[in-house]
């Protein structure tokens, strides 16, 4: 099996701590920068800092994007639900944004992004998910692929009852067969917790335990 490199990653969290020794993090304010305000406008801040990060991975808009979330918007979905529940109609446009590749659609509309988009819900496996599916778009050819692993603010009805980071986050990372740190694949780990957005940022960060999921990922 190709090992996977990865030569580049962004990451982002809301009402996270300023650490200028690491540029990769995006500023906790104000996520969106890469978005026109009438698309801005149509995200919640995961999705704005999810924006951010796949232009800042892939400036030119050459390469395919793959993003995964658990959750997605939950707040929108949640308040769709409540719609129904009081007999309302539902906005076209409200659920169309709900969906998991919205942010992909908004951000390929920004960029006038024309390469494959995938998005993907994993039940809490995303990060092993998003490696196997990088490496099925390199397998084909591509030079590179990036990914993006997020999670949005969750509601307070859903808090407790699920796994959650406790914020909002995004992590993305640019990755390739033969471009720098090498992703290599550990033991199983099925029965042990399954990362998250800040778990992988701390991880390449240089602060946090290695990421298991699936697999114990390793960089050489």
């Amino acid at each position: 099996m190709d090992e996977l490199c990865l030569s580049q990653w962004c990451g982002w969290q809301k009402h996270g701590e300023d650490r200028p020794d690491t540029p990769q993090l995006l500023p906790s304010d104000g996520p969106g920068k890469s978005l026109p305000a009438m698309l801005r406008r149509r995200l919640d801040d995961a999705g704005r800092a999810t924006c951010d990060i796949l232009a800042s991975l892939d400036s030119g808009a050459e390469l395919p994007l793959l993003h995964a979330s658990r959750h997605g918007d939950a707040t929108r979905t949640l308040a769709m639900l409540h719609d129904l529940i009081a007999g309302e109609a539902l906005s076209p446009t409200r659920f169309s944004l709900s969906v998991h590749n919205a942010t992909l659609g908004i951000h390929s509309i920004s960029q006038q992004h024309q390469r494959p988009l995938q998005a993907l819900s994993a039940c809490g496996n995303e990060f092993d998910a998003l490696l196997s599916e990088a490496r099925g778009y390199l397998a084909e050819g591509y030079p590179a692929v990036v990914i993006a692993f997020t999670e949005g603010d969750i509601p307070k009805e859903y808090q407790g009852h699920t796994e959650h980071p406790g914020k909002a986050c995004a992590i993305g990372m640019r990755l390739s067969l033969n471009e720098g740190h090498k992703l290599v694949a550990g033991a199983s780990g099925n029965s042990l917790p399954r990362p998250t957005p800040i778990d992988i940022i701390e991880w390449l960060c240089g602060s946090g335990k290695t990421p298991i999921g699936r697999h114990g990922w390793t960089l050489a």
